[in-house]
């Protein structure tokens, strides 16, 4: 925005004087300017909805797709954070500094979480083209260590440009029991569960306020909106109904339903006719150059293999999936409803994607607590059985098995996260523009990515990309309009070029050519340089099941060549192909010193686990100074850190002190108080003491619970191996999101009394297994 010189007349009295508004007025879009409405799902694949051959019913995403148009060969990062950030700056990920998800920064040019300034998103420079400007659901492009009551607020979504936020920041969250960010703050829900709360019906409504409060003042002024739900990411949370239409409909298994699919996408023209299936699992028989065998979180059970308890328990999480995303579309549509009843629709701009492939972070078994993936344990049908009534419900942190993940991605081979192949990159695209676009339900098979999006609406309303945003020279813009394909179906792509590179995996698309290394997502193989190469011609093999590199080496050679120049010159080195549990642990920017104590306070923000007192792989002790009233009873949480996935929580009840640690959500161990507490000062505490570990790694030892420094019970606990989730935060008088404890429901809020403070004090140094220290050295070297 270019600051606007005073035109008028200054005199020493102002009746001689001549005001200038002009100099002073904030910007004004140009007449007849589009509002736009900017929809990206989450871990939605190529082949799950219906106007895309899948069997998910999404009437509202056929709905834009009969205003406009769907792509076919839309392309992302195959990972959330990177995908997004390109999605509003225009840039590749790397380039974005933005590798991998935020939280997984490294600390390069390429992967430190931070998206330069150099970089505007889209809403920067639309505000100041006169926009209002919102963001509802998910960011997930601030680094961890930026998520808290103390980070710089200069990489959350106000400090980037938009005028108002509801949603949350982190990757995920509980759907039920959301951490919530209303613009730059943090706030409890509107309403619980029992009262019929859901995340994507919270932020529909917002949406809708903030369209209505601006329209109120100011009906002319354009706007964009950033709509980002988060479904159908895990957790896969519904109200019960809406996946129980769905019974029945996937008990034919993941296969089948990947041939139908296809079958149904061949009539609909969405791919080419002779496209094949690649094989479920065709790479299961790959292993390093060291022998490391293909990850067994990322091979698929065969159907037939199933026993029918187990084809029950994953026909029903594939429901609840199903039901998830129907429910979302439906939100969707009271948007549009509203824009149609307004007079709106016709000059908005819609862009729906989804961010990358269907997830398989379920593993082979599907999860009915995906923070098992993330503590590295594979999760089992056994103890999934006992929960199958109970998925989607805020007793569960469910997501379906990973065969579901892959033919959610039909016909592409793999899923999320693997940046090699098209089931990781390949998803739906609809853009819709009734008052700007002529065709209507047509496909459009052009080559296009996420960083060809920006440039594309830049087009559309003819705004040629600033070079300085709020003071900061610009970056070139890397992707491609495609703007000249809305009325042209056989026009060619503008694009020549996109490199790829995730958690390991990396590939090449070369004017219809595509090479892959054959390399598993985070899977601590290393040796890249010996990766055995594929090489693919798209534009015959759309679902890369013909390997090319022994016929054409020269062509192969090539494409590597070109792979490894774009590598330098979009910062995409060094590759990390480290597990999930490797990359979590590493150390980041911790606020303020190193420190062992730690004191929080009631009536305070959460604290996330990446910038708290972190109890993972420690002995710990924690101590709280509680002032119970006179005649009272005390009742309610003191100290509460996780969820009903996995966490601790030190409370009373019945008048009684009470320890639970819940592991994993599988196990609730707990040790009580035989009396209650009686009125005036106390202190009161529980201590862990690591004395060995389990095969899982997970700590076991002591725990003894103490009251004014008397040992008052005890009792042998183990304790989570790694990550607690994006909702393990701390709070201090009251718990925020599901509870680690059945025994009572959030917020129960401390009564009958006072806590003062808690302090958490760690002893000792965080245990590291000492294989996987030598296999990190080795990789090192």
């Amino acid at each position: 925005m270019v600051k606007k010189r005073f035109q008028g007349r200054i005199a020493l009295d102002a009746r001689d004087a001549e005001p200038d508004w002009s100099a002073y007025s904030p910007p004004k879009a140009r007449d007849g300017a589009p509002n736009i409405l900017y929809i990206v799902w989450d871990d939605v694949g190529f082949g799950a909805f219906d106007c895309y051959g899948g069997l998910i019913e999404t009437p509202n995403m056929t709905r834009i797709a009969d205003m406009g148009l769907r792509y076919t060969q839309f392309h992302t990062t195959a990972l959330c954070s990177p995908t997004r950030a390109c999605l509003l700056t225009g840039r590749n990920a790397t380039s974005n500094g933005m590798a991998c998800i935020s939280e997984f920064a490294t600390g390069y040019p390429g992967s430190n979480g931070r998206i330069p300034f150099e970089n505007a998103m889209l809403q920067e420079v639309l505000v100041d083209e006169g926009y209002s400007t919102y963001h509802l659901g998910k960011w997930h492009l601030t680094p961890d260590y930026d998520n808290h009551a103390a980070g710089s607020r200069r990489q959350w979504p106000l400090g980037r440009g938009f005028e108002r936020f509801y949603g949350f920041l982190g990757g995920e969250t509980n759907q039920w029991y959301p951490l919530l960010i209303q613009d730059n703050q943090s706030v409890d829900q509107p309403y619980l569960p029992e009262d019929g709360y859901h995340f994507t019906k919270d932020i529909t409504d917002k949406a809708l306020q903030y369209i209505r409060d601006a329209r109120a003042v100011e009906p002319d002024k354009p706007w964009m909106m950033y709509f980002a739900p988060g479904c159908g990411h895990a957790p896969h949370h519904v109200p019960k109904e809406w996946a129980d239409k769905y019974k029945g409909k996937f008990d034919m298994g993941y296969e089948a339903y990947r041939k139908q699919t296809l079958a149904r996408q061949i009539k609909m023209g969405l791919v080419p006719k002779g496209t094949k299936l690649p094989k479920l699992n065709e790479y299961m028989d790959e292993t390093s150059v060291d022998g490391k065998p293909w990850p067994e979180q990322d091979v698929v059970r065969p159907w037939k293999s199933l026993s029918a308890d187990e084809k029950k328990l994953f026909s029903r999480m594939a429901e609840v999936y199903a039901g998830f995303v129907s429910h979302c579309d439906h939100h969707i549509g009271r948007i549009l409803d509203h824009l149609e009843a307004t007079g709106e629709l016709d000059n908005t701009i819609i862009v729906a994607v989804s961010d990358n492939g269907a997830s398989g972070e379920g593993g082979p078994n599907g999860t009915v607590n995906e923070m098992k993936f993330f503590n590295g344990i594979v999760d089992t049908t056994k103890e999934n059985l006992k929960y199958i009534d109970e998925l989607g419900s805020p007793k569960t942190y469910n997501h379906y098995p990973n065969g579901w993940a892959q033919a959610f991605c039909a016909p592409f081979k793999m899923y999320k996260r693997y940046a090699n192949y098209e089931g990781g990159t390949a998803d739906p695209l609809l853009v819709a523009w009734p008052k700007g676009i002529k065709a209507r339900g047509e496909i459009r098979h052009q080559y296009c990515h996420a960083i060809d999006i920006v440039p594309t609406i830049y087009d559309c309303m003819d705004i040629d990309p600033p070079d300085v945003v709020h003071g900061y020279t610009q970056s070139e813009i890397e992707g491609v309009s495609f703007a000249h394909t809305f009325d042209h179906a056989e026009a060619k792509t503008n694009k020549r070029a996109q490199f790829y590179s995730m958690l390991g995996t990396r590939s090449i698309w070369y004017d219809g050519w595509h090479a892959s290394a054959v390399h598993p997502a985070t899977s601590g193989w290393g040796n890249f340089e010996q990766d055995r190469w594929e090489l693919f011609n798209l534009e015959k093999d759309r679902s890369q099941t013909k390997d090319l590199a022994e016929k054409y080496p020269a062509k192969l050679e090539e494409m590597k060549n070109i792979w490894a120049m774009f590598a330098g010159r979009y910062n995409a080195l060094p590759l990390d192909d480290r597990t999930a549990v490797e990359v979590l642990a590493a150390n980041r920017p911790q606020p303020g010193k190193p420190r062992t104590e730690y004191v929080y306070y009631p009536h305070t923000e959460p604290v996330p686990q990446g910038v708290g007192a972190s109890t993972t792989q420690r002995s710990y002790d924690i101590a709280a100074e509680v002032t119970v009233d006179k005649g009272g009873q005390p009742d309610g949480v003191i100290f509460a850190q996780g969820s009903n996935a996995g966490g601790h929580t030190l409370y009373v009840k019945g008048g009684r002190l009470h320890y639970v640690y819940n592991w994993l959500g599988e196990l609730q161990q707990k040790i009580s108080a035989t009396k209650p507490l009686k009125p005036g000062k106390h202190t009161v505490g529980v201590s862990f003491e690591i004395q060995k570990h389990d095969d899982n790694q997970s700590p076991i030892g002591p725990v003894k619970l103490f009251i004014d420094g008397k040992e008052i019970a005890s009792d042998t606990m183990k304790t989570q191996p790694g990550f607690f989730g994006l909702e393990g935060v701390i709070t201090v008088g009251r718990d925020v999101g599901s509870p680690a404890s059945d025994d009572y429901s959030s917020p129960d809020t401390f009564q009958g009394g006072v806590v003062e403070k808690v302090t958490i004090g760690l002893k000792g140094m965080p245990y590291q297994d000492p294989d996987m220290e030598a296999q990190m050295a080795h990789r090192r070297d």
